[in-house]
């Protein structure tokens, strides 16, 4: 009885619609002496490369028995036009840390001779 199944792939996107990606029919065939026992088995789906960004959204597997559907957790996958660039601040900051200790120690030095005469 749950030796034939299909599995659905498919996502909503950002307007809550239902889109399928893919769909398939399996057969596993079971060993003898292992009926009536739970058995896994994992199945991987790719969605390469994601269109745009418009592919934004939750990725969801159902499974589908003659009597029962199990559907997973899903996926959230925030797609973004030009990818994650990260922000580094550290030369900017040593720059500019540098120029007023400079502009500092300047105008200490002119204090101190302005001073001296």
């Amino acid at each position: 009885k749950y030796t034939k199944f299909s599995i659905f792939y498919y996502w909503i996107n950002s307007l809550g619609q239902k889109i399928s990606i893919c769909s398939k029919s399996e057969k596993v065939d079971i060993p003898s002496g292992k009926e009536n026992k739970t058995a896994t088995i994992s199945y991987d789906h790719r969605i390469m490369p994601l269109e745009n960004t418009s592919s934004t959204g939750t990725y969801y597997c159902e499974v589908k028995w003659n009597d029962i559907q199990k559907m997973g957790k899903g996926v959230f996958v925030l797609a973004r036009g030009t990818g994650y660039i990260e922000t580094s601040y550290g030369w900017e900051i040593l720059i500019t840390l540098t120029a007023l200790l400079a502009a500092l120690s300047i105008t200490a030095t002119a204090l101190l001779l302005w001073k001296r005469k």
